[in-house]
């Protein structure tokens, strides 16, 4: 049985390395700000264009571990889960594997719901609606 990860291929582009021809560090945190936005939009039916109107979902921890280099012109599986659901707020693991098969780069991100307020000065906690929430626990890892 295979675990309920979201998954995305991207090419590493000549404007994600550095002059040692791999994908520089925070090239990989664009990749994977991506892979979230694509979650919403294909996976949560959340696109980013309608939820931030009146809500977020920043980013409030990271842990990344860089396990071995990308070059150019690879192709990287980006994998995306819920390891824990909260009430406003989710643990996700994500995974970025290469051709091969071996593990580019792993770790965790903290992601919390947030409602906006309309003169967008407030920002508060937000506990995901039920039906959202059902969607969510569709893609929780199995512990």
């Amino acid at each position: 049985m295979s675990l309920p990860y979201f998954t995305r291929t991207e090419t590493v582009r000549f404007a994600h390395i550095d002059f040692a021809g791999i994908v520089f560090y925070p090239r990989f945190l664009e990749m994977l700000n991506g892979l979230v936005e694509d979650w919403f939009a294909d996976g949560l039916h959340a696109p980013f264009s309608e939820m931030h109107q009146s809500h977020g979902i920043p980013t409030v921890n990271l842990q990344v571990q860089f396990k071995s280099p990308a070059r150019l012109g690879e192709v990287l599986t980006k994998k995306i889960g819920i390891k824990q659901l909260k009430s406003s707020s989710m643990i996700c693991a994500f995974i970025f594997e290469n051709e091969s098969g071996n593990l580019v780069l792993e770790g965790e991100v903290t992601l919390v719901y947030v409602a906006i307020s309309p003169d967008r000065q407030t920002i508060q906690s937000s506990p995901f609606s039920e039906p959202f929430r059902q969607l969510l626990s569709t893609y929780l890892l199995e512990s």
